[in-house]
């Protein structure tokens, strides 16, 4: 291939040339460089190798088509030049113009400003929206010190060692819609024949997390800013209205109505930052005007601060004219606020009452007060001056609290039917045993109630009850723990247990409607008569019960065997409130009032009547 000489073809059919390393360069001319004026070629290097002009000509013949199709790029700019000539004609409003050249000199210039127009490709710009959620300096990875100021300078402590900080994904997004919008412009002026940016993927939008002060935060700051009672009606009306910092400083008197029946702020201006001069009135954000109507008690507030506006230019012999701006600092009223100086105090005072909240957020504030309130999103969005009819509405103020949903959500508590009465937790067992311990209790619990272990005698032993019901011993164990809790059981010495009383009647059915249940309770008898027992070892007749104290928290006590005869009421209560005292002992402090808050039942050892709940 050493000796084959190079092809020069005519203007419109390239050329290709071969290089001192055995490389071949294809080079076809694709007119005059709108931008530098200059002769443009499309130009590619071919690697040396045994089909290296066969592909020289593979790659000559579709620069060619590319051309012929106006496909190729027509210029050689970079694209620092396309983003400087996109912004010159940007249409936006001047803050937008002003943050799209902060993000180009900081992020993109620096990074991707020497890259020509027609190179930039959808890997790039991946590549390079990856490093930035890593570290917006870019940085290489090595410890570094970012110095406060560049070139030779004596550190201080403002010197500290660099700590890689992510862009946010708001400002990437930023980014990616500054190089969409010029790569368009350039597809349109013939630079390039298609936007890199299409392919790219860029963050995702953060999802919309509106947090606006709650009812008691809001209070808290009308409160606090009302010792001026200036600064409280300029926060009183963002809160009612819901306007921008800059279109609340520029509010002249002339167009805030008053008059019964046509109460309105007519929106016309905003302050807005300019950067040749300063602070300046300007259009609003969405360039369309709007009236906001008020409410009876903003009317109120901002018809007593125009009189105190009057009342002190009156003191000093100033009239002030209709158009004073209404929020002036000035006794004339002839000079607005500035946006900055309103935010700054606001976050002193947020920051005395540590409520972490900000002046932008009075518009969330207002935003959701008025769609829980059924104000449908539209007219939100008017009131907001939010543009495309509220979709920004619906997307940010919807979707942390919807007023519809709302709406739903009571519909269907009205519908459901009325919940059932909640067990407590011996029912539950005894109805719906859940555990194998929990089955063995609620059998044995069942032979109780149905009469075949009567009370007073001893109860099954727990290897017996682990062989009958095919548990095991632990399981068994567990059981007689939980009958013993219930009151059904009580320990006699050696492991055995005793039949002590019931457990709680189980809940049956009633004819009431609400579907929930019923207990059936025994009646409660003027006093306890003598119970006949069989005769003791001695021969001799003894009277016993069996005692469960329940307090007004549900708790059940250990049940007792209570021997002797309790047909004496004075003798009765006088041993309840000796059993009471020594289960409860934390409230024997309290005299004897605190029994009525206890109920005791009483079962009749040696007989089929059910147990007895005595109250006090």
């Amino acid at each position: 291939m050493a000796g084959r000489p190079s092809v020069r073809n005519a203007r419109s059919r390239g050329s290709i040339d071969e290089l001192p390393s055995g490389a071949l360069r294809v080079r076809v001319y694709a007119g005059v460089d709108p931008v530098t004026k200059k002769r443009h070629d499309l130009v590619e290097v071919i690697p040396s190798g045994p089909r290296a002009w066969a592909e020289a000509e593979a790659v000559r013949g579709r620069l060619l088509q590319q051309v012929a199709d106006r496909r190729s790029p027509r210029t050689s700019a970079t694209v620092d030049e396309l983003l400087t000539r996109y912004l010159d004609q940007f249409p936006g409003s001047p803050n937008t113009l002003d943050l799209y050249r902060t993000h180009v000199r900081n992020h993109i210039s620096p990074c991707l400003g020497h890259v020509r127009v027609g190179k930039l490709d959808a890997e790039t710009l991946d590549s390079f929206y990856a490093e930035l959620r890593r570290c917006r300096a870019r940085c290489t990875g090595r410890a570094s010190v970012e110095h406060r100021v560049s070139g030779p300078h004596e550190c201080t402590e403002k010197c500290r060692r660099h700590v890689c900080r992510p862009l946010a994904a708001t400002t990437i997004r930023h980014i990616h819609f500054i190089l969409s919008g010029a790569y368009k412009r350039a597809v349109r002026w013939g630079w390039v024949s298609e936007s890199p940016t299409v392919k790219a993927e860029p963050p995702p939008a953060p999802k919309p997390n509106p947090q606006p002060p709650t009812a008691a935060e809001a209070a808290r700051i009308v409160t606090e800013s009302w010792r001026d009672p200036d600064w409280g009606a300029l926060v009183w009306t963002a809160m009612t209205t819901g306007m921008r910092r800059g279109e609340l400083c520029a509010i002249r008197r002339s167009l805030v109505d008053l008059t019964a029946g046509r109460e309105t702020v007519w929106l016309r201006k905003a302050i807005r930052r300019d950067p040749d001069a300063g602070w300046v009135e300007g259009d609003l954000k969405t360039h369309q005007q709007r009236r906001i109507a008020l409410d009876a008690e903003t009317v109120v507030v901002l018809r007593e601060h125009i009189d105190r506006c009057d009342e002190r230019a009156a003191a000093l012999g100033i009239e002030l004219p209709a158009d004073a701006f209404l929020f002036s600092g000035s006794l004339d009223g002839s000079t607005f606020p500035t946006p900055d100086s309103v935010t700054q105090r606001y976050d002193r005072m947020a920051t005395r009452l540590r409520i972490e909240t900000t002046l932008h957020k009075l518009r969330h504030y207002s935003a959701t007060e008025l769609i829980t309130a059924g104000v449908d999103p539209r007219t939100v969005a008017g009131r907001l001056g939010h543009g495309g009819g509220g979709t920004t509405t619906l997307k940010t103020y919807t979707a942390w609290v919807s007023e519809a949903d709302q709406r739903a959500a009571r519909g269907l508590g009205a519908g459901m039917p009325q919940r059932p009465a909640e067990l407590d937790p011996v029912r539950r067992v005894r109805q719906e045993p859940r555990h194998p311990y929990e089955r063995v209790a609620a059998a044995v619990a069942q032979r109780v109630d149905d009469g075949e272990l009567a009370l007073g005698e001893l109860a099954p032993a727990t290897a017996d009850l682990a062989t009958d019901h095919g548990v095991s011993l632990a399981t068994a164990g567990r059981a007689v723990a939980l009958l013993k809790e219930w009151g059904v059981l009580t320990a006699v010495g050696r492991g055995r247990a005793r039949i002590a009383g019931r457990a709680v009647p189980v809940a049956v059915e009633t004819a009431e409607p609400v579907g929930a249940t019923a207990l059936v309770e025994p009646s409660v008898p003027a006093e306890l008569p003598d119970v006949a027992s069989p005769a003791g070892e001695a021969g001799r007749s003894v009277s016993f019960c069996s005692i469960t104290l329940r307090g007004p928290d549900g708790q059940r006590y250990p049940a007792r065997m209570v021997p002797g005869s309790l047909a004496d009421p004075g003798a009765f209560r006088a041993h309840l409130l000796g059993v009471a005292r020594i289960e409860v002992p934390e409230r024997t402090d309290e005299g004897e009032a605190w029994i009525g808050d206890f109920e005791l039942e009483v079962a009749e050892i040696g007989t089929d009547r059910p147990p007895v709940t005595l109250r006090w």
